[in-house]
């Protein structure tokens, strides 16, 4: 279950969730870069509010995502052979547990194989194609295409 509120706004993911993308992507071009990044610099790159961005970096730190240092050259990084290895699905586990890959495509709080709702056949195809992507998308993919240009982080 979900460490944080399960605000979704009509997406696929928590707020907590896309703002932990977000930082995490930001977090690694810099680190790309050779840069450690403050949290502020985190929050004015991702667009994500200032003590959310702590909460969710904080666990995102626990489960070994992402490194933080204390001191005054401290922030947080990622080391590339790492960012290699980290799946988003890895960050999405993270925050919002598996419940995006066992939720009712209606919300309903019980929909199965045995009693499914009237998507039920339909969403499930389409949360395995979701599965798929995220464990299979690097946050070094991420980050190397925001950094070329071809995507965007906020806006």
């Amino acid at each position: 279950m979900s460490k944080f509120a399960p605000e979704k706004d009509g997406a696929m993911f928590s707020k907590a969730c896309e703002h932990g993308i977000k930082a995490i992507v930001y977090i690694a071009t810099q680190s790309l870069e050779g840069r450690r990044v403050k949290i502020g610099d985190v929050v004015e790159n991702s667009g994500s509010p200032e003590a959310f961005t702590g909460k969710i970096l904080g666990a995102l730190t626990k489960h070994n995502i992402v490194n933080s240092l204390t001191g005054p050259y401290g922030g947080f990084e990622i080391a590339p052979k790492r960012m290699k290895e980290i799946k988003v699905s890895d960050i999405v586990f993270a925050i919002d547990g598996d419940s995006v890959y066992k939720g009712c495509g209606l919300g309903l709080s019980e929909c199965s194989n045995t009693e499914p709702c009237p998507v039920h056949s339909k969403f499930v195809k389409i949360r395995n194609e979701l599965k798929k992507m995220l464990e299979t998308t690097s946050i070094y993919d991420l980050a190397v295409g925001l950094k070329s240009g071809k995507t965007i982080l906020i806006r």
